[in-house]
């Protein structure tokens, strides 16, 4: 499971609204964080959260069993550790 850990506060829920929309992604809560997971990796498209890149660098509170592979302009992939 691949799971990355985002505060929650109005400037990251964007990042979160489009994380959800893959069809294996899940969001839940733990404490102030939204839980996303997924069996499988997770791919954000930066250009679809109209983050700006300040918010976007600043976004992951943590990893459980993830690895960032991805973290550009672009986009965020994560994957199973």
């Amino acid at each position: 499971m691949t799971t990355v850990l985002v505060l929650d506060v109005p400037e990251n829920r964007p990042i979160v609204e489009v994380a959800a929309t893959a069809e294996t992604v899940t969001v839940d809560r733990m404490g102030p964080y939204f839980k996303v997971s997924a069996p499988g990796p997770i791919v954000i498209d930066r250009r679809e959260t109209g983050c700006r890149h300040a918010v976007w660098y600043s976004s992951v509170a943590g990893l459980l069993d993830a690895k960032i592979t991805q973290w550009d302009k672009d986009a965020m992939r994560l994957e199973a550790r």
